[in-house]
């Protein structure tokens, strides 16, 4: 049986992490219906910082740009990384 009357907590860490990972996941949609190839179009736009790599399509030029791309890319080279020991 559930506890519904426990506090959850979140950090602002993993909400900001989750935020990064839902904005990327809609502009790759948006560019994917588009005809784009999301990954190509993302880093053009992290290494240029020119929105225009981005379609307009879904709001998505708008919604990455509330981002800080250093946060984008801190995020990409974390997901990328984790688990990967050596």
């Amino acid at each position: 049986m559930e506890d519904y009357g426990k506090t959850l907590s979140f950090s602002s860490e993993e909400v900001k992490r989750e935020n990064i990972k839902q904005i990327l996941l809609l502009v790759r949609q948006a560019l994917k219906e588009r005809g784009y190839e999301p990954i190509n179009q993302i880093s053009g736009y992290l290494i240029s910082n020119d929105p225009a790599y981005i379609s307009s399509h879904l709001n998505a030029r708008t919604t990455i740009q509330s981002l800080d791309r250093y946060d984008i890319i801190e995020e990409l080279v974390r997901y990328y990384l984790e688990g990967h020991t050596d």
